[in-house]
């Protein structure tokens, strides 16, 4: 059997090669798990993963995750996870660099799969 070979890679670089919001790009494959950057500005729609739990960890900027019952203000530094099931939104006010941590194939608007204005192509690896 082969080994790949580990490279390292920059995260602020790989921020820099992409300006638009809520369109993941992914870095990273581990043990089935995507590692995904994305920039966030302005609100994301309310929308659950059925089958996944989700992790946001705030690289840079701040950002407030909703949820029915309350909300979650995270800074540069934060990170929290999002249980399966759980109906959320991100909203950042001002650009935000985030890193999601999440199964391979799960759709960045989870349950609402057809959302013309906010569903990101699939597979787009930086």
């Amino acid at each position: 059997m082969t080994q790949k070979r580990p490279e390292k890679f920059n995260i602020d670089k790989k921020f820099s090669l992409f300006s638009d919001h809520f369109r993941p790009k992914i870095v990273a494959a581990l043990n089935g798990q995507h590692f995904k950057l994305a920039k966030i500005k302005g609100e994301f729609p309310w929308h659950t993963h059925p089958d996944a739990d989700e992790m946001f960890l705030i690289w840079r900027g701040e950002i407030r995750l909703e949820f029915r019952t309350h909300s979650v203000s995270l800074t540069a530094g934060e990170a929290i996870i999002v249980p399966k099931g759980t109906e959320h939104r991100p909203i950042a006010h001002k650009e935000a660099e985030i890193i999601l941590i999440e199964p391979e194939g799960v759709k960045n608007t989870g349950d609402n799969s057809q959302d013309e204005l906010y569903s990101a192509p699939d597979n787009i690896w930086i």
